[in-house]
């Protein structure tokens, strides 16, 4: 009879402790939901592909990506990376608070390309998704070349 007693009441408190466990992954699941809710986000002006236009060979050119901190914590850019040695970015080194603006500064030196660019620059932040591209294109046309006589 105790052996009876024993066992059932193993099983209720194993029960318990099953129940306990999924109660913790819900919690789990809605606090990830909450915190990734506020994570950092990079809200940029500016959708879409910035275009130059068209360009000399051999034109530097820059544009301003501006953006805003659309989360709850500070965003931290890690890094970024361009798809060419061409273009330069530049940005900011320091957290940016939740809700200020800041930008990312692109220089794209057109010396040596000819036709239509179309560049990727990847920025690499706390966010989620942890990386974000933005693209530019321009058209580059050839350099008239000043020594040649009519």
């Amino acid at each position: 009879m105790h052996l009876r007693n024993f066992l059932i009441s193993a099983l209720l408190v194993g029960l318990g402790f099953g129940q306990l466990s999924c109660d913790n992954r819900k919690q789990a699941e809605t606090s990830k939901a909450v915190i990734s809710e506020k994570m950092p986000r990079i809200t940029f002006a500016e959708k879409g592909i910035y275009d130059f236009g068209s360009l000399t060979e051999g034109d530097t050119v820059e544009h301003t990506f501006a953006f805003t901190n659309s989360g709850e914590f500070p965003l931290i850019i890690n890094n970024i990376t361009a798809s060419c040695g061409c273009t330069t970015p530049e940005w900011p080194r320091e957290p940016v608070a939740p809700g200020a603006k800041s930008s990312i500064r692109v220089r794209f030196n057109s010396r040596g390309k000819m036709g239509q660019q179309n560049k990727t620059i990847t920025v690499f932040a706390n966010t989620n998704p942890s990386m974000t591209d933005l693209q530019f294109k321009a058209m580059v046309n050839p350099k008239v070349d000043s020594t040649r006589k009519s």
